[in-house]
C-alpha cells in the first residue's frame, strides 16, 4: 500500500479507536499515523491467490490465514508501537487473542508496488525479522514475476524465484504454490 498522508502523534489507544470507525486503513509507527492508498487490481489478485491457497491448505489446522484488513502489532525497541497491514499473514500462536490484530505471525507476505518496494525490502523486513515467531517473509513483485523468500532457517538470506515453473515453498507450513498460481490472472 502506498502512504498518502500522515497525521500528528497520537496514542495507541486513540489509533485503535479511530481505526475501528475509519473507512480507510492506516499504519501506525510510534505515534504517527499514515493513511494507506488503495491497491491495484494486480496487487489484489496476487494477495487473493496467496490467501486463498493458504486458507485452503490450513483448513482444520491451528493456523489461520489473514488478508489486508488484519493488523500486525509490533513493539520495537523500548516502547515503540508499530501497526502494519501485511497483505497476507499466517498466525498460529495461541497467545494471539485480540480480534483486530496479531502479534505472533509465522509467515508474512507483502505484495510490492514501485512505491512500497523500498519500505517492504528494508524497514518492514528488518521490523518483521525481530518477531520471535516469524519463520518466513515473502516479497512478491506485482509488475514482474519475482518472489523473494526470506527464511529464519536460512539466516534470512534471500531466495529469489523468477520463473513460472518454480514453486514458492513455505517450509514452516508445509505449503507450496507454483509461481503460475501466485500470478494467476495477472499479466507480468
Amino acid at each position: 500500500m502506498e502512504v498518502i498522508a500522515k497525521s500528528a502523534s497520537i496514542s495507541v489507544e486513540d489509533y485503535l479507536a479511530r481505526e475501528l470507525a475509519s473507512e480507510e486503513r492506516h499504519e501506525y509507527l510510534d505515534g504517527v499515523v499514515y493513511a494507506m492508498a488503495g491497491a491495484s487490481v494486480d496487487h489484489n489478485a496476487i494477495s487473493l491467490n496467496l490467501a486463498s491457497a493458504l486458507r485452503s491448505h490450513l483448513r482444520g489446522k491451528p493456523c489461520g490465514a489473514f488478508m489486508a484488513d488484519v493488523k500486525l502489532r509490533l513493539a520495537l525497541f523500548a516502547n515503540d508501537d508499530v501497526f502494519y497491514y501485511p497483505d497476507v499473514m499466517v498466525a498460529c500462536d495461541p497467545r494471539d487473542t485480540d480480534k483486530f490484530f496479531k502479534r505472533f505471525p509465522k509467515v508474512l507476505i507483502e505484495v510490492m508496488s514501485e512505491s512500497t518496494e523500498r519500505i517492504d525490502r528494508r524497514e518492514k523486513r528488518w521490523s518483521y525479522q525481530q518477531i520471535e515467531t516469524l519463520e518466513e517473509y515473502v516479497l512478491v513483485a506485482q509488475d514482474r514475476m519475482e518472489v523473494t523468500l526470506f527464511r529464519r532457517a536460512n539466516q534470512w538470506r534471500p531466495e529469489v524465484l523468477t520463473k513460472q515453473d518454480q514453486t514458492l515453498a513455505l517450509a514452516s507450513l508445509e505449503f507450496s504454490l507454483p509461481l503460475s498460481g501466485v500470478y494467476e490472472g495477472v499479466k507480468v
